[in-house]
């Protein structure tokens, strides 16, 4: 009985052995798949977009908007920093013309746009995002009682304006022009924002700006429309520039601004669609 009960031990430990080894097995290899489909999942999404930075110089009169969409595309794409630089478009112009570094050029008109395409300084081509009409921005309640485009002509009115290489001192003109009308402004501003801050601290009593400036400014200067805006519409272009050091994260970033997500904001802003 000795001799027969050794080796019926001796089979089950073996079996139990054998048990035990499958049993690991199994474990380690559903470890194993487990730890691969995260380390995938993890690396799918730390590659879902382009990372890194990029500075944008764009027209004074997108501050508010693109300020909003830089914020939102860096929250939804962690490890990217956007950059702006905000000035009237014929001195981003220059600045980029001289060397200054930038990723994405935005623009009040076609026209300064164009600039940098026949200097061989813009990549492939610039696509329209939106459109923008000028409007007269006044004091609060409208004291001058200010009405029409001709009322910016009487001589009891301190005007500012754009200057003629600005988008907006551009469409100024072209609003003269179609009407017959001069205008005598006691300034011409390199930017619709520094016309906007004069009408806002009272150095003013109006300036032509942009319907989006008024509705951004909203208890701080009013807003008089007149129809002859119609004769002077901007629209806007983006484009990436050819010494972009993050050509990807750019064009990614020029897509948002033209993606459903990105219109919408600029519609909320006062911006016409392209």
């Amino acid at each position: 009985m000795i001799c027969t009960s050794r080796p019926l031990v001796a089979i089950g430990t073996a079996v139990v052995a054998v048990l035990a080894l499958a049993g690991c097995s199994s474990n380690g290899s559903s470890s194993s798949s487990a730890d691969a489909s995260s380390s995938g999942s993890a690396s799918s999404s730390r590659s879902a977009g382009p990372t890194g930075d990029i500075t944008v110089f764009a027209a004074a009169s997108l501050q508010q908007t693109f300020t909003e969409l830089g914020t939102r595309y860096e929250a939804a794409h962690p490890g990217t920093t956007i950059t702006f630089s905000f000035a009237g478009s014929s001195d981003l112009v220059t600045q980029i013309q001289a060397g200054a570094p930038a990723d994405v050029f935005a623009a009040a008109d076609e026209a300064n746009m164009a600039k940098l395409a026949s200097t061989d300084l813009a990549s492939g081509s610039p696509q329209d995002f939106a459109k923008n009409v000028l409007e007269i921005a006044v004091a609060p309640g409208n004291p001058k009682k200010v009405t029409s485009f001709d009322d910016l002509a009487g001589s009891d009115l301190q005007v500012v304006v754009c200057a003629a290489p600005v988008p907006c001192g551009a469409a100024t003109q072209e609003v003269e022009t179609a009407t017959g009308t001069t205008l005598t402004p006691v300034s011409e501003e390199q930017s619709v924002t520094d016309v906007l801050g004069k009408v806002e601290s009272g150095q003013a009593d109006a300036g032509l700006v942009y319907v989006t400036d008024v509705q951004g400014a909203a208890g701080k200067v009013d807003g008089v429309r007149f129809p002859e805006s119609d004769e002077a519409v901007n629209t806007y272009p983006i484009g990436v520039l050819k010494e972009s050091q993050n050509p990807t994260l750019a064009a990614a970033f020029m897509s948002y601004v033209r993606s459903s997500a990105g219109q919408k904001v600029l519609r909320a802003a006062g911006f016409q669609k392209p």
